[in-house]
């Protein structure tokens, strides 16, 4: 059903999540700098790190597979919130966050020799509010140090999510609906 790609990500999430919709993929490592080029828009920043990580993937490669890229960040008031350095970076992320929303952008870019193509999602994340007991223990669990945000929906950082309007999928690391019509676009077009 779906053409062979290849995955420019070590993300486990994004993983299973092409896995559950049967997509047949190999992975391939890339190093994309992921540093911000002046004052980029959020979505201007997290659509071009997923076309990065997918052209980088893509000339890996050689060009043999369409190679499909993403990223995802999670922005409050205009401000990226990325991986947490160290616990007081977290405990302020988690500070920032709490009783309140905020955007998950979720970028994805599926590129080849002869074309390109993508689209970003935006989901609204609401959180209760969290006590300094609760970001503590959190923190304590291990699970934030290597997520954008200091949290994972699909993990323990669940518990602190109260509402979501938007893709669930796209907050875990990759919009299955999205990648889904991408893919199938992508087939039509070859």
């Amino acid at each position: 059903m779906y053409p062979e790609i290849a995955l420019a990500s070590a993300s486990p999430r994004r993983r299973e999540l092409l896995q559950q919709i049967a997509v047949p993929f190999t992975i391939v490592q890339v190093d994309v700098d992921e540093s911000m080029q002046g004052a980029e828009a959020p979505e201007a920043y997290v659509t071009r790190l997923a076309k990065a990580k997918a052209k980088a993937g893509a000339e890996k490669l050689h060009y043999g597979l369409p190679v499909l890229g993403a990223d995802t960040i999670v922005v409050v008031d205009q401000h990226i919130l990325g991986k947490p350095v160290d616990q007081a970076d977290f405990s302020r992320m988690m500070q920032l966050l709490s009783g309140r929303c905020h955007q998950v952008l979720t970028a994805v870019a599926l590129v080849s020799r002869s074309k390109s193509s993508g689209c970003c999602v935006s989901t609204e994340v609401c959180f209760r509010s969290l006590s300094p007991a609760d970001i503590a223990a959190y923190w304590q669990t291990g699970e934030p140090h290597d997520k954008a945000g200091g949290y994972g929906i699909q993990g323990q950082g669940g518990r602190f999510v109260h509402k979501i309007n938007g893709s669930y999928s796209a907050v875990v690391g990759l919009p299955l609906s999205e990648t889904d019509m991408l893919l199938r676009n992508w087939q039509e077009q070859a």
